[in-house]
Parts: C-alpha cells; structure tokens; sequence
C-alpha cells in the first residue's frame, strides 16, 4: 500500500521551525519534499544549536526526508527558476512575514497564474490580513499576545513560557491539516487555493476551556501550576522520591482512589463527595493528599494506583522519555545516520496509519543544495551546460 501523500510533490521555501515542522509532517506521510534555500548559509537553523561535530541537530531535528536546493530568489534567474519549480509541485510552504513574497514577485497571486492548481500555504505570526499583518513574530511573541504565558506557571509567578515553541508547533501541525484539506477538495474542483495560518490563531485555538471560563466567571483566567482548573485531585504531587501526577477525572475514579489510598475518611467527607465539591475544597483537599504522598516512594504509589485503575503517571525527565518502553515499543525513536554528526536519535512519526511505516523512511536531512543539479534536471529539463551557467552566475549551488 502506498503512503497517503506518495505523489505529492512540496516546494518547501520555508525555515526555523514552524513551516519546516509541517513539511516534516508531509514528508512523513509520503509527500517528495524539495526543500528551497539560501546559497552559503541555508535555512537559518543551520546556524541553531545544539551541535555536534559541527552539525545543528536542531536542522536534522526537523528536516528529516527533505531534498535540497539552493536557489538565490533575489536573482531574476531565480525568480524564473522558482515559478517554474512551482509548476511541478502541487503544494508550496513558505513562512516568510507577509508581503515578503510579493516583494520578491513571487506572491500568491503570481504562482497560482503559473499554476491553478497549486496550494499555497502560508504560515505567518499574525496571519495575512489585518491591522497587525505585517508585524514579526516569535514563538514567545505569539505565546504572551495569544494568552498561553498568563496561565503558565505558578500562582503569583511571573508570566511563563511553555518549555518548547507551542506557537510555531501549534501553527505547523494546523497548517500541515489545511493542506491535506486543500488537497482533498483539489481533487472535486482541480484547483487549488491559498492557506493562511496565523500563529496567534492558532494560540487561541488551544485555549481550551479559558475563554468559556473568563466568560462564566468574568474574571480572566490565571497560571494553577500544574492543577487542572475545574476537576480535582488532577495535578502533580511529591512522593518521598520524586513527583508523579494523578487524574482522578470523575466520582467513580474518586472512589477507587480513596479506597487504594486505604483513606475512607476522605470518601465520607461531604466537602469532597463530588468533583464539584472537590473542586470548590481545594485548599482542604490537597494538603492532605500531600502529606499522604510524602510518606512513600513514587513506585509503590505508581503501583497501588495502576491496580486500583487510577490515571496515574511519573514525572519524567527527557533522559526518563528516552527510556520509555511505550514509547520505544511504538517506534518513536528514530536513529539517523548524518555524515557529519553520526548517530543521532530523533522523534519519529506519531502518525500511525497501514499505509505508513512506524518509523521515516528516509531519516536524513539534506546539506544545502545537495539536490540542485538532480532537481534541476530531472523536474526543469535543464541539462549541464545550463545548470552550470546558473552557478557561474551565483544563482544555484
């Protein structure tokens, strides 16, 4: 069975993180991916560490299954090269701020006279229309303007960011649905469309239940720590060796913690009879839960809570993650092979479909312009004379 987008050829102008996390997810899912970039330095997160042997894994990280070629679009030969590459493709990604494409006359409106069927999805801080348009963003931009970073953290705290780019990720995965979208309904009217993905957007997407909850209470939403804001006991708490959470999501669930805690007490207690109850005691509640926790190790907590048939999970640390034999079982380690960092484990594809193998086929991350004279020749027609003309020019590498 062939993967859901063999065929599916992407011209990738994007760089960091949140285009190339999408087109990373598309390349998982079988789409040929032709990664554009800038002659001599690439995509900036070439130059992002961690490094090793002089390699960023933060690239290899998320390039995975990519082709390369280096293209300068400032040149008019490079404009020219681009829109015909945009010919082949049925998909373009590009995370510029926008405008910068239709500076480069290389915009939406260009692309898809050159190619009516072409889906051209953008990602962007603040999205393509509106008064804020054209302002750049940052992950931590969009986290703080978006609302995540007020409930972040602990009550009192300063604002906090998430411990990993939610506003480029988030935008990623919601760009990568709009473009399997837009090709799905390519497929009823045979053309394609432009996708607008703004990562403020998408920030208040994942709001969840903030905004409802600002709109019952009227008073905005604050950082719990880890406490969820309407169910308890949903939170971490110390053992005597380490952290671990519980979720104890309904009455049923509370019942069978009481009783595995050997605290019928806490069950006859009418403050705590209901989630709602629990909730509204919550200052009562949870001290005596941590002075509970505190008097035995993680594990055996772990334990009495796995067979009572408690939600219940520990706290792990990144070392702890790799170690995971879940997740090891599902193939979400991938071991690649780069010529100048060696061996290096990233995350596989969370993906799993019959039609998809549990790890990426094709772990590599390209050099820049390691494709150049292949794409060149196999998808323009351009034989040598003509490709080496355009590198004497500075217009390929």
């Amino acid at each position: 069975m062939s993967k859901p987008l063999e065929g599916v050829r992407v011209l990738d102008l994007s760089r960091v993180l949140a285009g190339p996390f999408c087109t990373m997810i598309l390349s998982d899912l079988g789409a040929e991916i032709i990664k554009v970039e800038l002659p001599g330095t690439g995509d900036d997160s070439r130059a992002f560490g961690p490094f090793k042997n002089g390699q960023s894994l933060y690239f290899v990280n998320v390039n995975r299954g990519k082709q390369s070629v280096a293209i300068d679009l400032k040149s008019e030969a490079g404009k020219k090269l681009l829109i015909e590459l945009a010919k082949e493709c049925d998909v373009l990604v590009e995370n510029y701020r926008p405008g910068t494409m239709e500076k480069l006359g290389l915009g939406w409106d260009v692309l898809k006279e050159a190619n009516p069927r072409l889906i051209y999805a953008a990602v962007s801080g603040f999205g393509h229309t509106g008064p804020d348009s054209g302002r750049p963003a940052y992950d931590i931009l969009v986290q703080a303007m978006g609302g995540v970073m007020s409930i972040t953290g602990w009550p009192d705290s300063p604002p906090t960011r998430v411990g990993l780019s939610m506003g480029d990720i988030t935008a990623a995965v919601y760009c990568a649905v709009g473009v399997n979208a837009a090709l799905y309904q390519r497929q009823k009217t045979g053309l394609g469309q432009k996708v607008d993905v703004s990562m403020l957007d998408c920030q208040l997407s994942i709001l969840e239940n903030a905004l409802v909850r600002y709109q019952v209470d009227g008073r905005a939403p604050s950082p719990l720590g880890t406490r969820h804001p309407t169910i308890t006991p949903f939170q971490a708490f110390r053992a005597s060796d380490g952290w671990f959470v519980i979720a104890v999501g309904n009455d049923a669930l509370w019942k069978k913690f009481c009783t595995a805690m050997g605290r019928p007490d806490l069950l006859a207690d009418g403050r705590f009879a209901t989630n709602g109850d629990r909730t509204r005691n919550y200052d009562e509640l949870i001290p005596e839960l941590e002075r509970l926790f505190e008097a035995k190790g993680r594990a055996e907590w772990l334990g009495l809570l796995e067979k009572a048939g408690v939600p219940s999970a520990p706290v792990n640390t990144v070392e702890d993650v790799m170690e995971d034999r879940q997740l090891a079982s599902r193939n979400m380690f991938v071991t690649v092979e780069d010529e100048k960092a060696g061996t290096v484990t990233i995350p596989g594809n969370p993906i799993k479909m019959e039609s998809v193998p549990e790890s990426p086929t094709r772990p590599k991350a390209p050099s820049i312009g390691e494709h150049t004279d292949r794409i060149l020749r196999d998808l323009l027609g351009l034989d040598e004379t003509a490709i080496a003309s355009l590198r004497a020019q500075g217009v390929v590498v």
